[in-house]
């Protein structure tokens, strides 16, 4: 009982906010060594990393010895191989399992530890503080409540904030009409889910006739996706609310906040330490480049020893602005969005996060998908749409059109659907197929 009382004092110490960089620099110190330490445990880890002193591991010479984790190497492990060679044997009990987040290959899950899921729950409650939420507020929480830990957790992490949570899930567990009426019923002050499902939402509340102005939102709280100013305005405007975006990645946990709309992540440095490296060259970039993101786990490693885990984001970093507020402290990422897909359509290169910050700039139009087509042997776009109430359809499609030749130098085929029809289709999905290759 004493040394139970003693750990859990030790964790309570360990997840205070830190002061200053100072004591961000002696914690990354104190708890790189140990992670390494941890990682020597695993057979994967003990063959890999050479011969270390450990007592230098501040030094970026040394630390950089240690090789990096890329998901190829990852996938490369069998079940049998990644249970029994890369996770550590020795830990204090499997509490749960997180789902990899990768959308290509089978997905592996990851064994998270009692202790784990201390500071796991942690990393995500300070989102809420970096939203301005909190004790004496409802949470509607609409991220997915299966495999994939963001909603759960979320859902979790909410009493040590003293907010009450309704356990809503995506659209599959609860569909998107009774989602509505929940939040009409319950009249909750924040909202959590993929800023899709938030369009999705608002699409079908205008639908319905559903003033989402009126039922009293304050906090709209995303993550998993991307938010251009383009969409982040759209769902402002549509719930009513400040939009707060969310970074986090199953193989650490969720990793840092928006203090500032817009301004990019607060990352817990006391929880994760962070290298943004050139992607050809793996030597660090100047603050402020854009470099691909590497990331070691300081405290959600006893099961799992992610060392220097490259997770494939193209990021920028700019250090922390020390008295700008209490998360200040912190060190900010701005993700470069470069990794977005795009089509290729006769011979044009169309980003398809260029074609969404243009569609969502049109105040009229509601939701869209974009689908690339091949007709009669030539490759077209299709551009299907949803017009708010009161918007003439023929004067806009021609508009659209129009700018779409001058901005992308291609000649879209413009379908207007019926206010929901888009929502409808994409509410069985985690993440909304808002652009689809149909050319075989």
């Amino acid at each position: 009982m004493v040394r139970t009382r003693a750990r859990l004092f030790y964790t309570f110490l360990m997840l205070q906010l830190p002061k200053n960089r100072r004591e961000i620099a002696k914690i990354q110190s104190e708890r790189k060594r140990a992670a390494v330490e941890q990682a020597l445990r695993s057979p994967f880890w003990k063959k890999r990393i050479p011969a270390l002193d450990l007592s230098k591991l501040d030094d970026p010479e040394v630390w950089r010895r240690i090789p990096i984790l890329d998901k190829d190497t990852l996938r490369a492990l069998g079940d049998a191989q990644f249970y029994g060679e890369f996770c550590i044997a020795q830990h204090d009990g499997v509490a749960e399992y997180w789902r990899s987040g990768g959308v290509t290959g089978q997905p592996l899950f990851y064994p998270r530890s009692f202790r784990d899921i201390e500071f796991g729950l942690e990393s995500f409650a300070r989102t809420f503080d970096c939203a301005g939420a909190g004790r004496g507020e409802r949470a509607h929480v609409s991220f997915p409540m299966g495999i994939h830990p963001v909603g759960q957790i979320y859902s979790r992490c909410a009493t040590s904030r003293g907010i009450t949570v309704n356990w809503a899930g995506s659209g599959t567990s609860t569909p998107s009409a009774l989602q509505l009426d929940l939040i009409q019923r319950l009249k909750p002050t924040i909202w959590l889910g993929m800023s899709s499902y938030a369009l999705h939402l608002a699409n079908l509340a205008e639908a319905r006739s559903i003033d989402l102005l009126q039922l009293g939102i304050k906090h709209v709280m995303c993550s998993a996706e991307p938010v251009s100013q383009a969409k982040r305005h759209k769902i402002e405007r549509s719930w009513g609310a400040k939009l707060t975006d969310n970074f986090g990645m199953t193989e650490a946990g969720m990793m840092g906040s928006e203090d500032v709309p817009g301004a990019g992540f607060r990352i817990w440095s006391d929880l994760y330490f962070i290298e943004v490296l050139d992607p050809v060259s793996l030597e660090p970039v100047r603050e402020g480049e854009v470099g691909t993101l590497v990331v070691t786990a300081l405290c959600t490693n006893n099961v799992t020893p992610f060392l220097r885990w490259s997770s494939g984001d193209l990021v920028t970093y700019s250090e922390a602005d020390d008295g700008a507020g209490p998360f200040s402290v912190f060190p900010r990422l701005r993700h470069a969005h470069r990794t977005a897909g795009f089509f290729k359509i006769r011979g044009v290169n169309l980003g398809h996060q260029d074609l969404e910050d243009f569609m969502f700039r049109h105040l009229e139009i509601g939701d869209f998908r974009a689908e690339a087509l091949n007709e009669g042997g030539n490759d077209i776009l299709r551009l299907s749409i949803e017009l708010r109430r009161g918007t003439d359809a023929a004067a806009l499609t021609q508009a659209i059109a129009s700018k779409v030749k001058e901005s992308f130098e291609l000649a879209p085929q413009i379908v207007v659907l019926e206010t929901g029809t888009l929502a409808k289709e994409f509410e069985s999905n985690v993440k909304a197929a808002r652009f689809v290759d149909r050319r075989g």
